[in-house]
């Protein structure tokens, strides 16, 4: 099972910017889909981001299209996550997550390895 470690977290006015990591260890994520998914205060998970195992393919929720951007270096075992003009609906932990296999599932059980988060907190 990989293990994944994030950082990067912080405090950040309303329209800053951060990049969060995550790094993986025990195994190559050239196998794994990888997630970004948040977690606010009272709400459930969700997702927020999603990449195939070669960086082809992207995908986004909704809310935060067009802010933010998720890629990867499978050569430094390592995901990101830039988040521009951030809003203080960002403020959550955000985690990462790895999927064994090529594609995306559409499902966030299908992640089978997660990390342990970084809080993101965006003031106004």
């Amino acid at each position: 099972q990989v293990q994944l470690v994030e950082s990067g977290g912080g405090l950040v006015q309303a329209g800053g910017s951060l990049r969060l990591s995550c790094a993986a260890s025990g195994r190559t994520i050239s196998n794994y889909a990888m997630g970004w998914f948040r977690q606010a205060p009272g709400k459930e998970r969700e997702f927020v981001a999603a990449v195939n195992w070669s960086g082809g393919n992207t995908y986004y929720a909704d809310s935060v299209k067009g802010r933010f951007t998720i890629s990867r270096s499978n050569a430094k075992n390592t995901v990101y996550l830039q988040m521009n003009d951030l809003k203080p609906e960002d403020t959550a932990v955000y985690y990462c997550a790895a999927a064994l296999g090529t594609v995306v599932p559409k499902s966030k059980a299908d992640f089978g390895s997660w990390g342990q988060g970084t809080q993101v907190t965006v003031s106004s």
